[in-house]
């Protein structure tokens, strides 16, 4: 079968790969629908590897690149292993890409996206979304109801990553939410943040197809960099104290730098952007102010209530789905099209036949 594999650093090619084997126990195999291209797709494209094992065999999986790559998906179960209880033949899934030792005090308490050899679908697992089929631990799939279409289903883990990161920052129905990137997590995080019932939500962004959506999203006022003094506008909009809670979903130096200035006194920064190298913030304001940093990674063990949310009509799935291709487009279209073309797409999803 066609899968998308990355071999390293701007080298992902279309190939065949052996199409995977039956379901072990406790397995399900899963016939992929849709799969989104991620922001860390596109960070381990340009700048890998990230999470991807380059020298060394994942200590927990044992895969090592080349490996097939891929993650935000939705699908349909057409083989079980033995001991699956909770899935059958045809039902529709979405799927976490989370997988754990089962052994760590992270693993046995629920934390499994903090497991100490925590692998990756995507990344680090023995397949990936973008291709046909692959296996999957049945821990690692959720239901999808009537309500959510497959597209939609393919958008269910990066809106529970901001679900999750959301409930991080721990806003109040009077808080101000500011959201510094409007790409497609940044326009996920704003939509969750004003379904949360917060008092405003504003979001920081440059190109200008992205400032529209921010504002079809639910965006109360969008700042352009590139046209006001954003800490200036900030204080405006807030009164001169910063905003409660500041989201950062860009993953650039200048973004979490502004997005902790942006931070009111005591106020949460909560960081989900990927980052390819460090980057710095001022650490005396973070001091003296006594805000409060935390970085956010997947929306782990908040599936169902994702899933629950999404079926609001509130969420406007369709804003952020701008383009649908096949396999073979994933790096013409796909790539260089969310790089370059980024006043045109947000989310692009791709059909793995």
């Amino acid at each position: 079968m066609k899968a998308a594999v990355w071999h390293g650093r701007k080298d992902v090619r279309i190939e065949n790969v052996k199409e995977p084997p039956a379901p072990a126990p406790g397995q399900v195999q899963v016939k992929v629908a849709w799969c989104g291209i991620c922001g860390t797709d596109l960070h381990e494209y340009l700048g890998g590897p990230v999470y991807i094992p380059l020298d060394h065999p994942h200590p927990l999986t044992g895969v090592q690149a080349p490996v097939v790559i891929g993650h935000e998906m939705s699908g349909k179960v057409v083989a079980i292993g033995d001991g699956v209880d909770n899935f059958v033949v045809g039902d529709r899934v979405a799927a976490c890409p989370i997988i754990g030792c089962g052994k760590c005090r992270w693993c046995r308490n629920g934390s499994m996206a903090q497991c100490d050899q925590v692998a990756f679908l995507g990344t680090s697992w023995t397949g990936g979304a973008l291709a046909d089929r692959l296996n999957l631990n049945d821990y690692q799939c959720y239901h999808l109801t009537p309500a959510i279409s497959d597209e939609i289903g393919a958008l269910v883990e990066p809106f529970s990553a901001t679900v999750r990161a959301v409930a991080q920052g721990q806003p109040e129905p009077e808080d101000r939410v500011a959201i510094v990137g409007a790409g497609p997590i940044g326009l996920m995080a704003l939509m969750a943040a004003r379904l949360r019932g917060v008092r405003q939500v504003v979001a920081i962004e440059m190109a200008e197809g992205r400032i529209e959506a921010a504002k079809l999203c639910g965006a109360d006022e969008v700042i352009n960099p590139q046209r006001e003094d954003v800490e200036k506008r900030a204080k405006e909009i807030t009164e001169g104290q910063g905003f409660d809670v500041v989201m950062e979903c860009a993953g650039q130096p200048a973004s979490v730098l502004m997005a902790a200035k942006l931070t009111r006194t005591r106020g949460h920064l909560v960081v989900m952007g990927v980052f390819e190298k460090p980057a710095a913030i001022d650490l005396t304001d973070v001091v003296f102010r006594e805000k409060t940093i935390s970085g956010s990674m997947s929306g782990y063990g908040l599936y169902d209530e994702t899933i629950r949310i999404m079926a609001d009509p509130r969420f406007r799935g369709d804003l952020l789905i701008t383009d649908h291709i096949g396999l073979d487009d994933l790096i013409g279209k796909g790539y260089q099209g969310l790089l370059h073309e980024k006043d045109e797409h947000v989310k692009i999803l791709v059909r793995p036949e």
